[in-house]
């Protein structure tokens, strides 16, 4: 038997197939050079790539909304949820990944070639489990993303009108909802290299912001730090924590858009932990100087005086929702085509055509339910809970159940070398002689 990681190797040994065929399509159209600037740009399957993804997902704009949850439940227990949360939503893509590699090695067994499809969740879910399994994750996470994007079309109505008030809310949200439909011509995660990398500068600019704002600023007069006081108000802000750590909708299509998937396993994790230098110093920052009074301020611009600097944070995260709404809607986007039968089309304008029909609900919810803050903690209540962590430990536990099914890995290793000791024992002479060879030695 193979060690885990040769078992890894020759699942994944077709993995580069469609990198190797894109970059000959490039060189035949005369583009062959590696620094092309569609090559720099375009073409993003790197272990970078996939962590700028998922730090750039993990936080858009609920780094607005955690000092508001900072109030709700105190400074202590804001800190302490953060990073259990991070750890476990850490595993839990872990577990997700060593899914999809299961999953992808069985079919690729079977001849079968995903050189113009896009491997999804509940495509994983289906093939190891079931179609009832199926059903239950392309629910969670249709609905999960459809308000994550939602949320996006919000904050960006709301952020705005921090440097523009000359337009309501609701006039803003149209104008956004129309930029963000051109999300539709971004083929998959694969093609968001330069806007994860972007998007993740901008929050971080936005995070120190906040910050330094905050203790530039210092306390409010008369400032009280009260929380927790109900109940009801300590889950609430728990549950938009839990929101920041619940980018595992996403999680597979990231991994699909890799040249190597298997090297995904901690990359969730370390994208969590540069996250932390983002989320904590802020929220504990405007917590600080604000308290209280962020109880009836969920967004944290709207307590901080303009400046040339805010305007600037507000213009950066405007850009990096924008980046966010495509990576929720993405995921959508795939689910459409494959209902439609588009999916395997090449022509990017084809499929931005399929995919408009997307994104017309999405803009309609975002005008009927203006209010980002607490669709934050509700869809971390009912959604992401579920998305997060129950069904991908659920889902691993089924898969792996049986001593046949755990026949891969470090189970595999070790059942080998145990073997090994009862065949040939210890202080073996000769390991895998040739019998003439092996003989001579006894």
């Amino acid at each position: 038997m193979l060690s885990q990681k040769q078992a890894e190797e020759q699942m994944v040994s077709s993995f580069n197939e469609t990198e190797h065929e894109e970059k000959e399509e490039d060189q035949n159209k005369g583009d062959d050079s590696i620094f092309s600037l569609k090559s720099i740009l375009w073409h993003g399957g790197s272990v970078y790539d996939a962590w700028f993804s998922c730090a750039s997902n993990q936080v858009a704009q609920v780094l607005l909304t955690l000092p508001y949850s900072f109030s709700q439940m105190g400074m202590l227990s804001g800190i302490i949820l953060q990073v259990f949360y991070g750890i476990m939503g850490s595993w839990t893509a872990y577990l997700i990944s060593v899914l999809y590699i299961e999953y992808r090695s069985r079919r690729e067994k079977e001849n079968v070639s995903f050189k113009n499809h896009v491997i999804q969740w509940f495509e994983v879910l289906d093939g190891l489990l079931g179609p009832t399994w199926k059903a239950v994750g392309l629910a969670f996470n249709c609905t999960f993303l459809l308000f994550g994007s939602v949320i996006q079309l919000i904050a960006c109505a709301s952020n705005i009108y921090y440097i523009n008030d000359k337009l309501d809310k609701r006039t803003w949200t149209y104008i956004f909802g129309a930029c963000c439909a051109t999300t539709v011509f971004i083929p998959s995660f694969h093609n968001y290299r330069i806007w994860s990398f972007l998007g993740l500068g901008m929050t971080t600019y936005t995070a120190w912001y906040l910050t330094i704002a905050a203790l530039v600023h210092g306390q409010a007069d008369g400032v009280i730090h009260s929380g927790p006081t109900r109940l009801v108000l300590y889950f609430t802000g728990a549950t938009n924590i839990l929101y920041t750590f619940g980018g595992h909708a996403v999680t597979v299509e990231i991994m699909h858009a890799m040249w190597k998937p298997q090297k995904f396993k901690y990359i969730y994790f370390l994208a969590a932990l540069y996250v932390f230098t983002l989320t904590i110093p802020s929220a504990v920052a405007v917590y600080w100087a604000f308290g209280d009074q962020l109880l009836d301020h969920s967004n944290a611009f709207s307590l901080l005086p303009r400046s040339r600097w805010r305007d600037a944070a507000v213009i950066l995260m405007l850009i990096h929702q924008f980046i966010t709404f495509g990576f929720a809607c993405t995921p959508l986007y795939f689910v459409w085509e494959k209902v439609v039968g588009m999916h395997d089309t090449k022509s990017i304008f084809l499929r931005a055509l399929t995919r408009l029909p997307v994104v017309i609900p999405i803009w309609f919810l975002a005008i009927i339910f203006p209010f980002f803050g607490p669709i934050n903690s509700a869809v971390g209540a009912l959604l992401v809970s579920f998305t997060v962590y129950v069904i991908p430990a659920l889902a691993h536990m089924l898969t792996f159940r049986s001593a046949s099914a755990r026949s891969t890995g470090g189970w595999a290793s070790v059942t080998n070398f145990i073997k090994q000791v009862d065949t040939f024992g210890l202080f073996a002479k000769c390991y895998q002689c040739p019998p003439a060879a092996a003989a001579k030695h006894h």
